[in-house]
């Protein structure tokens, strides 16, 4: 678990004390270890077939040795008991090191959270919307929008059906249970 969204750094930065903390981001960090890692097997598990083929060319040329070994798009819907063990399986079998989950939030983490103990060895990276954006299908806020926090601003901008609804719901209730931590209300193991 990182911190991807700068108002989780700047949390751990002036309220916390971390000095060092900084912000992880999904698509630099998806860059940086394809770039990097090459030789380590690579599984996607998010959007659609067509997404994924993109991803994988795109991926290919800026990493021309990256192992991928699988990819899944699953469907819209919730996945029946069959087709969770089938996906199990597949991953499993594919001897992945990493699998990168791209359903958006809080889906993805949701599905981490319910198969991580599932899946044999296996390291899960949500990223969000980094299919989207390696695969070319979506654009990137600037630079200057994602340090000063602003990149929800650009996405609900390009995406405003598809995210008021997330951003109307998740930024209150974060703000709330951020607030009963500041409070000591939660947390706090009995």
């Amino acid at each position: 678990v990182t911190p991807d969204g700068m108002p989780l750094v700047w949390i751990g930065k002036y309220i916390f004390g971390h000095s060092r903390i900084d912000r992880v981001y999904g698509p630099d960090l998806m860059l940086a270890v394809c770039k990097q890692y090459p030789e380590y097997k690579h599984y996607f598990y998010g959007g659609n077939a067509n997404l994924l083929e993109l991803l994988a060319k795109r991926l290919r040329k800026i990493s021309p040795n990256l192992r991928i070994v699988g990819s899944h798009a699953p469907p819209f819907r919730p996945l029946t008991p069959t087709e969770e063990v089938t996906i199990v399986e597949e991953i499993n079998n594919s001897n992945a090191d990493i699998v990168w989950v791209g359903l958006g939030t809080p889906k993805q983490e949701r599905w981490m959270a319910n198969h991580v103990d599932k899946l044999e060895g296996k390291i899960l990276i949500g990223v969000g919307a980094a299919f989207d954006f390696h695969a070319g299908l979506k654009p990137q806020a600037p630079i200057w929008m994602q340090r000063s926090g602003l990149e929800w601003l650009f996405r609900l901008a390009t995406e405003p059906r598809r995210l008021w609804k997330r951003y109307l719901t998740c930024i209150p209730k974060f703000l709330f249970l951020f607030s009963l931590q500041l409070l000591g209300m939660r947390g706090n193991k009995t």
